[in-house]
């Protein structure tokens, strides 16, 4: 007697029709569905955004630099400095366009625009941003807030890892 079609099941032939072998490449429709391909941005539809700004030029700074001290102090945490460090890291770094077709270059193209690697940000202690978890959105260049952290989280976390403190995740 054949096993009952759950959602479940569903998901598991699925997954064992289409995965990878040792000895072939994954079963596929034959052809690329550029009708429903995804967004290549990924969107938290309904959080507040917090505009970065954009520097526009590279700081001056050049890559033998980044092995000596600096001279003067640190530049502060606030959003221009996030701002710099998403634009420089993981913001896009061009457009191309071929045959109507027109996609986004990223600074960090991880597998390309279909899965791309995703920044995400805890902010503590931030005087221009509030205590959180962001996702950065390299198109519109805005942090989108995931998650407030509280006074009593940050009163836990803060003797571990000092204010203002900065965390990045990156996901794929």
């Amino acid at each position: 007697m054949p096993l009952p079609e759950t959602p479940g099941r569903q998901v598991r032939d699925y997954h064992k029709r289409t995965k990878h072998h040792v000895h072939r490449f994954a079963r596929s429709a034959g052809y690329m569905d550029w009708d429903n391909q995804p967004d290549p941005f990924r969107t938290y539809a309904g959080t507040h955004s917090i505009p970065l700004p954009l520097v526009g030029t590279d700081p001056p700074v050049d890559y033998a630099s980044l092995f000596h001290p600096a001279e003067g102090p640190p530049a502060p945490w606030e959003l221009a400095a996030i701002g710099l460090l998403f634009e420089l890291s993981m913001g896009l770094s061009a457009w191309k366009a071929v045959a109507g077709q027109r996609w986004a270059l990223r600074m960090n193209p991880s597998s390309g625009n279909l899965h791309p690697t995703e920044a995400h940000l805890i902010a503590l202690g931030f005087r221009d941003l509030p205590d959180g978890l962001y996702h950065y959105h390299p198109l519109e260049h805005t942090l989108e807030e995931r998650a407030r952290i509280s006074s009593t989280q940050v009163s836990a976390l803060a003797p571990h890892l000092g204010t203002p403190c900065g965390l990045v995740a990156l996901t794929s």
